[in-house]
């Protein structure tokens, strides 16, 4: 399915002084109060819309996908990243087609459309356990980049490990302490996120740096013979075996999650018309950087690919200046997710405080309100970051619950309820078949990690 015509013919394609009728919405970057000067704003162009919803797509998920072509095979895995393009393309599609029917301009506002006070609520809770899954990821996979991490019972040593040796002032409490307060903080304490827009730049360029180097590394390796053929298909033995496929399917939804920020730019475009292309263009580009990066990363290091790829990197890779090539990878994504952190951050702290204080006055406008709930969550994330082992584990959690109801779920059941009478047959049978994909493959994705967790605690004992 693809994005139609969404918008009404009588619809203005400048967005230039349209209003914000619900200043409560919980997922608009604004409001009208907030703003004295969004009557001046222009509108977003084409690109700038592209590049937002890229960078909103683009995060930690890329690291965990070169793991999924572990457990399914080259194949399989990229079959798996382009059908996942093509159903979040068709949800975002539903969302927006609802939207206009029901004249709301967010995906909160739309949920209580369809489902009242309790569905709006629902949505907030979903977009807080995701995004706050994903500000952990970040931290984590930060501190494995920096301070190194052990798998297996192998260590594998972080940058700053490589370039000064073990201290105490590199070890990983202090070196994310270090960076919460000098970065994330900082970073965070913007209350526009315009203000963002040139660190987001940066951030997609440095995003480009890891993934050039990733596939320069490849090729010479693999003009030099130094690559073995990778596993296409996978490995299936026993039906334990089997039900670990379904694993992977939590990861590649949390990958590709961006419908929480897909009103905002919408309704900043200057031509509301151009949704289509932006959406279409984004999903496009970001595919193509999953794919690259699943396969040239899942080349390099085989079934010893770790669920964090960047860990992977702190050995010698056979070719020349190895270490400097090394670092240069790890660090230039880890400085990527830095810069992304404040993006996702910003509806998290949002929605909280919708959920929170419905009926406050904007959050921007209230300075000990605002200086709060950014501490607080902040510090939550540090401690999650601390004490959750693994991006995989983190994936697991957020993307078998609120990333599957936020990217499917909450579409299907939108459409499925049809207020608006505008839903078609086609839709309908669409809506379903998410539903039972996404409960099915999550529900055997939990029950297969429990095992595996039942098993692992349970061999020291036999």
């Amino acid at each position: 399915m693809t994005i139609g015509n969404l918008a009404p013919k009588k619809e203005r394609k400048s967005r230039r002084n349209k209003a914000v009728v619900d200043e409560n919405a919980p997922l608009l970057p604004k409001r009208q109060d907030e703003d004295a000067g969004f009557d001046e704003f222009n509108g977003a162009s084409f690109t700038g819309a592209v590049f937002n919803l890229s960078t909103t797509i683009v995060g930690a998920g890329i690291m965990a996908l070169p793991a999924t072509m572990k457990v399914l095979g080259l194949v399989l895995g990229v079959i798996m990243i382009i059908f996942m393009a093509f159903l979040t393309e068709a949800s975002i599609e539903l969302l927006l087609r609802f939207s206009r029917a029901g004249k709301t301009l967010s995906y909160g506002s739309l949920m209580g459309d369809a489902f009242g006070k309790y569905g709006k609520m629902l949505l907030q809770v979903c977009v807080l356990v995701n995004n706050l899954g994903v500000l952990v990821v970040y931290m984590i996979i930060i501190g494995d980049v920096l301070s190194g991490t052990s798998s297996s019972g192998i260590h594998h040593s972080g940058v700053l490990e490589g370039w000064f040796g073990e201290h105490w002032w590199n070890g990983r409490f202090f070196v994310l302490v270090v960076t919460t307060l000098g970065i994330f903080a900082p970073l965070a304490a913007f209350k526009r996120i315009d203000s963002l827009s040139y660190t987001s730049a940066l951030s997609v360029a440095l995003a480009v740096v890891f993934l050039v180097i990733t596939i320069g590394i490849s090729i010479i390796k693999l003009i030099s013979g130094g690559v073995a053929m990778p596993r296409l298909l996978p490995n299936v033995t026993s039906l334990s075996s089997f039900f670990s496929l379904f694993t992977v399917v939590p990861v590649l939804v949390t990958a590709y999650i961006c419908h929480y920020n897909v009103h905002s730019i919408d309704n900043e475009l200057e031509d509301s018309t151009q949704i289509k292309p932006v959406v279409q263009t984004s999903l496009a580009l970001c595919s193509s950087v999953y794919i690259m990066t699943s396969i040239f990363g899942f080349l390099l290091f085989g079934d010893g690919t770790l669920d964090d790829v960047l860990a992977n990197f702190d050995t010698n890779l056979g070719i020349p200046y190895s270490n400097i090539l090394n670092d240069a990878v790890r660090v230039s994504y880890a400085a990527h997710l830095m810069l992304v952190f404040p993006v996702v951050f910003f509806p998290l702290r949002l929605n909280l405080d919708g959920l929170l204080f419905p009926s406050s006055r904007a959050l921007v406008l209230d300075n000990k309100r605002f200086a709060l709930i950014t501490i607080g969550l902040i510090s939550i994330i540090f401690l999650g970051a601390n004490f959750i082992p693994s991006i995989w584990d983190a994936f697991q959690f957020t993307g078998a619950t609120a990333a599957v109801c936020l990217g499917f779920i909450f579409p299907a059941a939108i459409t499925l309820r049809d207020r608006h009478n505008i839903a078609t047959t086609k839709d309908r049978i669409l809506c379903i078949f998410m539903i039972v994909l996404a409960v099915f493959s999550n529900a055997v994705a939990i029950y297969s990690d429990a095992y595996a967790l039942f098993k692992k605690n349970a061999a020291p004992l036999a």
